[in-house]
């Protein structure tokens, strides 16, 4: 028997769109690059060659059009994983959901996205500018642990390791570690961008390490960090999504990974705040390889 999502759970608007993007499922395409800032949509499609649809509500903005024959997706989610949260449950909405009968669709179909993000980088060989791919992202949000099934999405004996190694304490949460889609990196990073672990973190000061008037409950927290290695890789970056966008890409049946550009390196103390006129070569490798 399929399964009904009754209106209180599947909320549609007056006009057959999702309730917070205001998509409806033609608007979407296979292909989705995600971008945290509004504004940002509008520098990726303007490297489309064509454009049919754009939708904005809040923080989320959407345009579908096609590169170089592609129909991609760029959708904003700004910033958080509890906004990843409203993002990928609805794209999956759109995709897996049918909005007449409220039913799920006999045949799943899965999409791939790609988030295209900045960070701080963690180590000395993440000067501004790089770019880095999430191969795995360590969540301090605890989004993930809501839902049913993450044990088995999750790389359980990394989780371990790191709690083991950071004395991590448990009013924090349990922190979780979300896999991006072994193929997708391969086929966005090829071999350009530096591959680690990834943290999201559940906001931008405290949990990232910054200090201004409150005191930290850890003060070695990013030293600790950045010494964590396991399994050849280190922790590369901090950010604020990879981590719920990997791991609700898997529970739902798509492909998804982050690549961040860095622009500010924690360990040297520097900041770059013009990256806004730099990240367009990453957008570009983006949309030539998704």
């Amino acid at each position: 028997m399929k399964k009904t999502f009754p209106p209180s759970e599947l909320i549609i608007n007056s006009d057959g769109s999702c309730f917070h993007l205001h998509l409806r499922p033609e608007q979407l395409a296979d292909r989705v690059v995600l971008v945290g800032d509004p504004a940002r949509v509008n520098t990726v499609a303007d490297h489309f060659e064509t454009r049919e649809c754009e939708v904005s509500s809040r923080e989320f903005h959407t345009i579908t059009g096609t590169y170089k024959g592609k129909r991609i997706t760029c959708q904003s989610h700004g910033i958080g994983c509890d906004n990843i949260d409203i993002v990928m449950n609805e794209l999956d909405t759109l995709a897996n959901i049918d909005y007449n009968t409220r039913e799920e669709k006999d045949e799943h179909r899965t999409l791939t996205c790609v988030r295209i993000g900045t960070c701080g980088g963690l180590q000395p060989y993440t000067p501004t500018g790089t770019f880095i791919a999430s191969v795995k992202s360590i969540g301090f949000d605890g989004l993930l642990n809501y839902y049913a099934g993450r044990n088995d999405v999750c790389d359980l004996a990394l989780e371990e390791a790191f709690k083991t190694h950071m004395a991590w304490d448990p009013i924090k949460g349990a922190p979780y570690v979300a896999i991006a889609d072994q193929a997708l990196i391969d086929q966005i990073a090829q071999d350009d961008m530096v591959r680690g672990y990834t943290i999201s973190c559940g906001g931008f000061y405290g949990p990232q390490g910054r200090e201004l008037r409150i005191p930290l409950a850890d003060p070695q927290q990013n030293e600790k960090v950045e010494a964590f290695e396991y399994d050849g890789l280190r922790i590369c970056n901090f950010e604020m999504e990879s981590s719920a966008l990997a791991g609700l890409a898997s529970l739902l049946g798509h492909l998804a990974m982050t690549c961040c550009m860095v622009i500010a390196n924690r360990y040297a103390k520097e900041m770059n705040t013009e990256y806004k006129n730099t990240i367009d070569t990453l957008i570009e490798k983006v949309l030539d390889r998704i």
